[in-house]
């Protein structure tokens, strides 16, 4: 597929064809290391101007947890985890908008400020980007879209199969209001992320395109899934060469598989991703292993284990974009950085009847 011509990060898709580029790590991950309490959340330890001050002391739900509040509460936090990302060698640094969108933030009671939260956490991953673009050194910010909680493809209701609790409608509306806020914020990519579902991924991929028309901005778009289980296939049922053809149309910049599965348990599936869309570019950030609540990060892997199996992808030539998902965090990347560093960028194959 040619690509098409982009507003933004233009030099990017050259980039690629010349050398692996690194994306970030965790973001959760990280802020867990904050140990930040409920009152923290709302805002407490912070006094700068970018600040919410007293905003939201007095917020009638509980806040711990939504990571996506901190971006407004506590930039010092975001801002923090971003430099550290970018000063460990990554290229590509996600915003803080995993769940920033209205539907994921109506469990807090706060889907009203996804809009802000959106073109705030764009901001800071736009300043701190900003910093480290020095002496020839190109550093992007990636808009992340997540999956939402809620799947438009799969019934909640064991008993129920017809039932849903979401539409594409809703999805569609959330996604652009979110799309459009991160372009508005400085992003320079679009990363649809984390896809469990493929109708959901569906919506977002329709709704940043309408957020191209609306803002006349064109951004190169990442996609990305996540193989749940052994099965090799996602969350609503698709292998992921089925998965690849249902969302090809977006002629996205690249596409991939993150999360879920540690880099060991997601090879083969990546080994197929790399066979099923040979003339695009293809990313792989796996999670630090499996889960092991034992564990510092709550997974298993060390940097130089993480780095060394990313390698063996490289090495192969299945990947042009790496980088790390849950318990992953700066010294993994440094460690993914330092490993993939003289290893050949994976080439693409323009097919004859392509």
């Amino acid at each position: 597929m040619s690509l098409p011509t982009y507003t933004r990060a233009q030099e990017l898709p050259a980039t690629l064809a010349q050398r692996l580029v690194i994306l970030d790590g965790a973001m959760g991950t990280m802020i867990q290391r904050f140990k930040l309490g409920e009152a923290q959340y709302r805002g407490e330890g912070y006094s700068g101007a970018d600040g919410a001050g007293d905003r939201f002391t007095d917020f009638p739900r509980d806040v711990k947890g939504n990571n996506e509040l901190l971006s407004i509460t506590r930039p010092d936090v975001i801002r923090d985890i971003h430099e550290k990302y970018l000063a460990a060698g990554a290229d590509l640094i996600e915003t803080n908008t995993f769940g920033a969108t209205t539907v994921a933030q109506e469990d807090y009671g706060m889907a009203e400020l996804a809009r802000e939260m959106n073109l705030k956490s764009a901001q800071l991953a736009r300043a701190a980007c900003d910093k480290y673009s020095v002496n020839g050194r190109i550093c992007y910010v990636a808009g992340a879209l997540g999956p939402t909680p809620k799947t438009a493809s799969i019934s909640p209701d064991v008993n129920d199969p017809g039932a849903r609790n979401v539409t594409f409608e809703q999805l569609r509306q959330a996604y652009f209001e979110q799309t459009v806020a991160l372009i508005e914020g400085g992003a320079d990519v679009i990363l649809v992320e984390t896809i469990f579902d493929t109708l959901n991924a569906k919506a977002a991929l329709f709704a940043v395109e309408e957020a191209f028309d609306a803002t006349g901005e064109r951004l190169p778009i990442m996609i990305s899934g996540t193989v749940t289980d052994a099965s090799g296939r996602i969350l609503s049922g698709q292998t992921v060469t089925a998965f690849w053809h249902s969302v090809r149309h977006s002629n996205p910049l690249s596409v991939g598989l993150n999360c879920a599965l540690g880099a060991t348990l997601m090879r083969p599936y990546i080994q197929e991703l790399a066979k099923a869309a040979p003339d695009t570019f293809i990313s792989c950030y796996p999670n630090a292993g499996l889960p092991n609540p034992m564990s510092d990060t709550g997974f298993d892997e060390t940097p130089d284990i993480t780095g060394r199996l990313v390698h063996e992808f490289a090495a192969e030539g299945l990947v042009n974009i790496v980088g790390g998902c849950c318990g992953t965090t700066p010294d993994h990347i440094g460690a993914i950085a330092r490993a993939v560093q003289s290893t050949t960028t994976r080439k693409l194959f323009y097919p004859a009847h392509a």
